[in-house]
């Protein structure tokens, strides 16, 4: 038990190795929430615009344009 209670007390340097650890995995998961909403965010803007896109060369085309590939 003396070496967990020894551990845990840093050498004297537990007041200040404790929270920067704090700090840190802080900043860390602050770090992991920012990035997964980015992605989210980066994710529909690239699915928009791969829609406006199939919708642009569509648009491009007439529907009943001879050759167009849609008729079996």
């Amino acid at each position: 038990m003396q070496a967990i209670q020894e551990f845990f007390a840093m050498g004297g340097y537990a007041a200040f190795v404790w929270p920067a650890f704090a700090v840190t995995a802080i900043f860390m998961i602050g770090l992991v929430i920012v990035s997964r909403r980015n992605l989210r965010a980066d994710q529909r803007t690239l699915e928009a615009l791969r829609e406006a896109s199939v919708r642009g060369r569509r648009g491009a085309s007439a529907p009943d344009a001879p050759g167009d590939g849609d008729e079996a």
